[in-house]
């Protein structure tokens, strides 16, 4: 979005009112061309810490297909985590330890900054050369690659545009990496 730049220092306060001013009745000129439904509220972060992601979805009031997005994110969280917290796809790794792989108990450690598919969770078998795909996508707010702030939407790695990365377009805020 070309409209979208870095915030501000006030941004989010201004991004909160927004939050709280808006509503399922409220509509955006987006909205009102009768095919969609209005935004929903935003979920839940997908981290408390680090960098995470929210969304909020839209129904599609046509029998015929409507133009345009129907889920929108933002980012959330954007607080370092405490050092104890570890690596976030460390601890997606970690999860599969007990779980048995091919008959056998693995503590699994992360393969970080794959170019070809940045987005699933491959790790690797501590003490082996077993490198295994444990999910085909990471959880969304997992960073791409370590040196980055890119991150992991829905499988696909988007660009950072930043905290409060949001702009006023048609009638409401959109904040989210380009979807």
């Amino acid at each position: 979005m070309e409209c979208c730049r870095r915030a501000t220092p006030g941004a989010p306060l201004l991004f909160l009112a927004f939050l709280l001013l808006s509503s399922r009745t409220a509509r955006s000129e987006e909205d009102r061309d009768g095919l969609w439904d209005a935004w929903g509220p935003w979920s839940e972060c997908s981290r408390t810490c680090g960098g995470g992601a929210s969304y909020s979805l839209r129904r599609c009031l046509s029998s015929k297909s409507c133009e345009g997005r129907n889920i929108r994110y933002r980012t959330c969280s954007n607080v370092d985590c405490p050092p104890e917290a570890g690596d976030f796809r460390a601890q997606q790794c970690s999860a599969h330890n007990d779980v048995k792989h091919h008959g056998q108990f693995y503590e699994w450690l992360p393969v970080s900054n794959d170019p070809d598919n940045p987005c699933s969770l491959k790790c690797q078998a501590k003490g082996t050369a077993l490198v295994v795909e444990l999910a085909p996508k990471v959880l969304d707010g997992t960073r791409c690659y370590t040196e980055s702030l890119d991150m992991c939407i829905s499988g696909l790695c988007q660009v950072s545009a930043g905290f409060f990365s949001c702009c006023f377009s048609r009638g409401f805020y959109l904040c989210s990496p380009p979807v």
